[in-house]
This record gives C-alpha cells, structure tokens and sequence, in this order.
C-alpha cells in the first residue's frame, strides 16, 4: 500500500487492490505472498485484507477502507481459490471428501476475535496429507 500509489498515481490506485469490487464482479482472487519481498506468512496477508492496515494499524480505519474484504472472503482467498489459481482445487483449499487433509490448528478464533489479532496468529499443529508434522511447543 505504501508504494503502489506513488509508482501509479492517485487516480490509478483505484482499480488496483479493489478486492470488494472484484469480487462484487465475480472475480476470483488468490491470497497469498510476494515473498520474498514480503514474508511468506498467510496471516499477514490476511490480515491486510480484512483491515487495510499495516503492523502499525495504518492508516486509521484504513486504506481504501471500502475495499475491505470479509474474514470468510479473505480466508476463500487464502484457500480454496489458491488452489483454484494453481488449478489444485479437486485436491486441496478445503476439506471434503477425496481431497488431501491438509489443515491447520491456529490459537484462537480468525473469525471472532478483533481483527489486529489476525497477523499475530500462531499455529499450534500443521497437518499434512492427514497425517501431524507439526506440533508447536507448548
């Protein structure tokens, strides 16, 4: 948010990560990371999404606040139309029937607790396949 402006201009920045107007027009988006220009984890991204915000919480109420996009619209992105992107949505981004067990067990509620919570969000076990091959340390 911080360079895309200045590189394109006021008038620009606007059609450009307008998430709420693309998805209002049935655009599909992927979430994820440009790493290594920023760090590869989800939450950030997240985050970001849902607030507009930095670490900092700014700007206040957020930049281009109307193009927030909902926890559940963010977490899609995050998910399953990541793997719709990579064209890996019969087998991954959710959990059904004849798809990899491939989950997560984070230390709090994404989609109740307040929203600054999200970029702190720690996982506790990563499971891969169906099978754990993670379990953080208490």
């Amino acid at each position: 948010m911080n360079m895309a402006e200045d590189r394109i201009g006021h008038q620009r920045i606007k059609g450009a990560y307008a998430w709420r107007r693309f998805l209002q027009q049935g655009t599909v988006i992927a979430g994820g990371s440009d790493f290594p220009v920023e760090s590869p984890n989800p939450f950030y991204g997240l985050y970001s999404a849902v607030t507009r915000q930095d670490h900092a919480g700014n700007p206040p109420g957020g930049w281009y606040p109307d193009q927030r996009m909902t926890r559940i619209k963010a977490f899609r992105a995050f998910t399953l139309d990541a793997a719709w992107a990579a064209h890996q949505e019969k087998t991954l981004g959710s959990l059904e029937p004849g798809k990899w067990a491939d989950f997560i067990v984070v230390d709090h509620d994404l989609f109740t607790d307040p929203p600054q919570t999200i970029r702190k969000t720690r996982v506790l076990q990563t499971w891969v396949g169906g099978r754990r091959v993670y379990a953080a340390t208490p």
